[in-house]
């Protein structure tokens, strides 16, 4: 195993994160030196260190393979959440260990999930951190790395391979070591649509730039206890629909829209479904707000239905109402969008509705094979016809999401934790959408579960965000008699 070259790189992600500690730092010395300095001080100190470490005492190597491609990444992933949860710790208050795990996973991860009751008694340059770990996870930690690294290194293109799935590549029509850089600038231009939008709208700067990485970066994380609620602004609540809906489509489209300068890259059969699903789950679940009678007009439901639909689809976990009390309709409603999710090539989790729609066209062609044994039934997808080899990727990757849930569903469930809140904590962590249901619903949070339950949901936010198969590889390599 190559641990130089793996050493270096796992270096280069603790450096993004390093730099983001500094960024935070200063916003602390803008507000004063407020109570979260000297912690994020010293997480600066000791991330940096080790993470320039490797580049003082580590020679250069050879380029990684395969099996160390999928260390790297695993690793980055990893110790970007241990680093990461030491300004919760050291800072202290409601952080315990378990706690700051929770909070640094769930911030890198995307996710949104929180630990905490009363997210406004947190300093500023602490609330700027939080955002921070969704801007680094929205854009991926290895694709922070993959910034860094020279187009020439044949790391670069491995780790671009392994970090951007074949679903993620499928539209972009650009050699895949130049995909990284076309991710980013969707990335920072949604993010800096965001800021102007939430600026214009009247949200105070300091709240429009921490909303703006967490909603370019679909994650969730709020600087206010009742979230986007709390404005109580429609053009605030519009501007983050927009930002949502544009961050869950794929951003090789949305990077062709642009250079093109049309709308027909758009004209996609999983962006046509991925919307109009959206707007039907909206409807129901509007129509349900009204009957139920939590909204007193039907402008009011439909308006509500729909942002709280795209909070769920595109795994952002925004919210302006509480979901705690819903009947179990409601509740079936808004977590059938959370297992699905958005489109592939976007910084929203889930199966992702790219798969959904390979597994109905498999099906399709299955049944078609039954009846008429001697036709050619082929599954074309993307504009291009599909071989095996390349479907069953995606349709074991469902087989392994609904394991996993129901593991996660079991173990949640023997820690304690309720039917309800085990699965619907359970289907959010491991799509990275945020809230649950119950008492860990939208204006909830997850700091009433044992220690344990929050590692279980930990790993599933982690599993989630790569995508299982890293860490499976990771897994197998352990246990393989060859790599020893």
């Amino acid at each position: 195993m190559n641990w130089k070259g793996i050493s270096r790189n796992v270096g280069l992600a603790l450096l993004v994160s390093s730099l983001f500690m500094l960024l935070s730092v200063l916003t602390s010395v803008l507000n004063g030196n407020d109570s979260a300095c000297a912690a994020l001080i010293i997480s600066f100190t000791i991330t940096f260190t080790v993470g320039i470490f490797p580049f003082i005492f580590v020679r250069k190597s050879s380029a990684i393979t395969l099996k160390e491609g999928y260390v790297t990444i695993t690793l980055s992933w990893l110790l970007s959440f241990v680093f990461g949860m030491l300004p919760y710790a050291l800072w202290g208050g409601p952080f315990s260990v378990a706690n700051a795990w929770f909070e640094s996973v769930s911030g890198f991860t995307t996710t949104g999930s929180s630990i905490l009751d009363n997210v406004e008694a947190l300093p500023r340059s602490l609330l700027f951190w939080r955002s921070s770990t969704h801007f680094i996870g929205g854009l991926g930690v290895v694709v922070f790395l993959l910034l860094i690294i020279p187009d020439s290194s044949p790391v670069k293109l491995r780790l671009a391979n392994m970090e951007l799935g074949s679903l993620s590549r499928s539209a972009y029509s650009v050699r895949t070591n130049r995909t990284v850089y076309v991710f980013a600038y969707v990335y920072l231009a949604i993010f800096a649509l965001a800021f102007i939008l939430y600026a214009l709208a009247g949200m105070p700067l300091f709240d429009a730039l921490c909303h703006a990485m967490s909603v370019s970066a679909t994650g969730g994380f709020s600087t206010r206890n009742a979230s986007i609620g709390t404005f109580n602004s429609r053009w605030i609540e519009a501007a983050t629909m927009i930002c949502m809906y544009l961050s869950s489509l794929h951003f090789g489209l949305l990077y062709l829209a642009v250079i093109k300068r049309s709308l027909k890259p758009l004209n996609n059969s999983v962006v046509k479904y991925y919307s109009v699903s959206v707007l039907g789950f909206a409807l129901l679940l509007g129509i349900c707000l009204k009957v139920y009678g939590y909204c007193s007009s039907w402008g009011d439901s439909l308006w509500n239905g729909l942002f709280e639909v795209l909070c769920i689809s595109t795994t952002t976990g925004f919210a302006i109402i509480d979901n705690s009390t819903w009947p179990g309709i409601m509740c079936a409603l808004i977590m059938l969008p959370a297992v699905v999710c958005a489109c592939a090539g976007s910084t929203s989790g889930g199966l992702k509705i790219d798969r959904i729609m390979l597994a109905f066209k498999t099906i399709g062609r299955h049944i078609g094979r039954i009846l008429h044994p001697s036709s050619v039934n082929e599954i074309k997808f993307g504009g291009r016809v599909l071989k095996d080899e390349d479907i069953s990727p995606h349709l074991l990757y469902i087989v392994l999401y609904v394991l996993l849930l129901a593991v996660s569903i079991s173990l949640s469930l023997w820690f304690g934790v309720g039917w309800q809140n085990s699965l619907g904590a359970s289907i959010t962590s491991l799509s990275n959408v945020g809230p649950a249901l119950g008492s860990m619903g939208s204006m909830g949070s997850f700091n009433g579960i044992s220690d344990a339950a929050k590692l279980v949901f930990t790993m599933d936010m982690f599993l989630g965000r790569i995508e299982i198969f890293p860490m499976l590889a990771v897994v197998a390599m352990v246990f393989d008699k060859r790599n020893r």
